[in-house]
């Protein structure tokens, strides 16, 4: 099933990001009472009686500005506008409508259809009767709710997942190593699937974001089904001019979601920039197995020493992946293209391993009876037992008398040692520690 995105829009100081904060369940968008805070398009998934959708938090909208700063976010604002399926346009219940907030209605005004006014800082019932004053926006409705209490939530969600479509994918072939290649714009993605697959699939141009559709590409290799899902741009095929330097992150999400594998194509001339940062993080909250691809490494001057500098700079950058593995390749000579594919044939195998109880036994005995937790409390914490649960990731449930007592120290500690014991190269590994009752000897 296809992610639908939902995207948060509106002027500056109306609590967008508080919003965005209170349905994925925690603070991750910076919210200050200082005006545009919000920069950048933030995007997490939220998940409401079964539904789940791509939750986008945006700057706020300044209409006319001369500043550069509000032009750039008013940019990613729109192409969040364009991508949604759903739109929460947001205002202050404390304030009578602004002409900032006319202005963002006038935007909005040609994507009608997928508006949801939200009325915020509605704390009491006397602020939820001003939300028919927002009638005159022209977008039906509207919706009351403090972000900040939490008051009316749920309502909110309801009316969100009533209103967003489920997408049905179609179904995969069994045995099928989805990967999706992913990266900044102008890296060489749609050259090296080209590569990969013998054709011209996708049109290969050397101006970033001519990949506007999910296309996805299937070979044979070593008797192994391979899906590439190039990164996806727009979904809905419309003449729409994007600056060179626009990425289409949501797009990306969305090939990532689909994929068991992703490809993070790097270009060197580039080395790791922020974008690049952004999708290894996302990829690694949502357990995605890796690999980092380093093309146009034609274009670099080389002695012997200058790969082994390249791996140590990315590994600095992208430290919360170091289990990656990194290849160097260029599109353009055919440079190790095809050793992708023997990489991606390498992880898919390394994320259905299975360890047996024998070995975790063994591996619980030499290292946690080792170095044993411990909490600041001073209270006695025990591990009895482990079990592998789960593959793709392999998941690791380890059961102790109080989950609550590991610290996040220790838990990065066994997961370090379950990657130096058995190793689980370009795959990510989901660990769990649960309260169990009863001791076990």
């Amino acid at each position: 099933m296809r992610e639908n995105i939902v995207a948060i829009v509106g002027r500056p100081n109306v609590g967008k990001s508080t919003l965005f904060n209170r349905l994925i369940k925690r603070r991750s968008a910076i919210v200050d009472s200082e005006e545009g805070i919000t920069r950048d398009r933030k995007y997490e998934k939220v998940e409401w009686l079964n539904k789940t959708f791509i939750l986008v938090d945006t700057g706020g909208i300044v209409v006319g500005s001369t500043d550069d700063m509000d032009k750039a976010v008013r940019k990613q604002a729109e192409i969040a506008i364009l991508e949604a399926d759903l739109i929460l346009f947001m205002v202050d219940a404390k304030v009578d409508i602004t002409g900032l907030d006319l202005d963002v209605a006038r935007i909005l005004k040609p994507h009608s259809e997928k508006v949801m006014v939200v009325v915020n800082k509605a704390d009491s019932f006397e602020d939820e009767i001003d939300k028919f004053n927002f009638l005159q926006l022209g977008f039906g409705e509207p919706i009351a709710i403090s972000a900040s209490h939490g008051r009316h939530i749920g309502d909110l969600l309801d009316e969100i997942t009533d209103r967003i479509e489920t997408y049905e994918e179609p179904e995969d072939s069994d045995g099928e190593i989805k990967v999706a290649i992913v990266g900044k714009p102008n890296v060489g993605k749609s050259s090296i699937l080209n590569r990969l697959v013998g054709k011209d699939t996708t049109i290969v141009t050397n101006i970033p974001g001519t990949t506007r559709d999910s296309i996805d590409s299937s070979i044979k290799y070593h008797s192994q089904t391979v899906r590439f899902i190039d990164t996806a741009g727009l979904r809905k095929k419309r003449s729409v001019e994007y600056g060179v330097e626009l990425f289409s992150a949501m797009r990306t999400i969305e090939s990532i979601d689909r994929s068991d594998i992703v490809v993070l194509v790097i270009s060197a001339p580039e080395n790791v920039t922020e974008q690049d940062q952004k999708i290894a993080s996302y990829c690694a909250r949502n357990y995605k197995n890796l690999m980092i691809v380093v093309n146009k490494w034609d274009l670099i001057e080389k002695d012997n020493k200058t790969m082994g500098v390249f791996v140590r700079d990315i590994r600095e950058k992208l430290k919360f992946i170091d289990f990656t593995s990194i290849l160097f390749t260029s599109a353009e000579t055919n440079q190790r293209v095809y050793k992708i594919l023997d990489l991606v044939l390498k992880v898919d195998q390394e994320s259905k391993f299975r360890i047996s109880t024998s070995q975790l036994n063994d591996f619980l005995e030499t290292v946690i009876k080792r170095y044993p937790p411990t909490h600041s409390s001073g209270r006695h914490v025990k591990i009895y037992y482990c079990s592998q649960v789960a593959i793709q990731p392999p998941t690791f449930v380890f059961f102790c008398n109080d989950a609550k007592m590991i610290t996040e120290n220790y838990k990065r500690y066994v997961h370090n040692k379950i990657r130096e014991y058995f190793k689980f190269e370009g795959v990510t590994i989901k660990i769990i520690f649960r309260t169990s009752s009863g001791d076990r000897k």
